[in-house]
């Protein structure tokens, strides 16, 4: 699979590329997010959920693990950041096996429940308000998404 990048300046475009990707997404699809804290991780899940038609406001799930949202498709925004250390299972398979679409935050913290298939996006500092969006497919559905992601950006 290839490996795309891309730069944004600002939350704004950060939250802009998320929202363009929730618009290739379908039901069942996973999306890892990873990057230190800070980084932008609940700026992209904003604009991930925007882009699937979410009207809520979006917040990070880090002491419920999940939070669930209704848009055009539903959409699970898991933050597994406090099950390091642990082998238990929560019904993710349920979820991603689901009729949304799901951003889990610390996915290496669950590796062993991952479908084979979903979208890995790194996010990283490259100054104060650049960030570098690594898109990692594991799967020729995600390396399509991908693609056309970049290709509309």
């Amino acid at each position: 699979m290839s490996e795309y990048q891309i730069e944004t300046h600002s939350e704004l475009e950060t939250k802009h590329a998320a929202e363009q990707l929730g618009l290739f997404l379908k039901p069942g699809d996973v999306i890892i997010l990873e990057g230190d804290l800070g980084s932008g991780k609940t700026t992209f899940a904003k604009g991930l959920a925007a882009g699937l038609g979410v009207k809520r406001v979006v917040n990070s799930p880090t002491f419920t693990i999940i939070k669930e949202y209704q848009g055009e498709l539903p959409f699970y925004h898991m933050d597994v950041y406090r099950l390091e250390d642990s082998d238990e299972d929560i019904g993710f398979e349920e979820y991603f096996n689901g009729e949304g679409v799901c951003l889990v935050e610390w996915a290496h913290f669950i590796s062993e429940f991952l479908p084979s298939e979903y979208l890995k996006i790194n996010i990283s500092y490259t100054d104060e308000h650049t960030r570098l969006l690594e898109f990692l497919p594991k799967g020729v559905h995600f390396d399509t998404v991908a693609s056309e992601l970049l290709g509309a950006l």
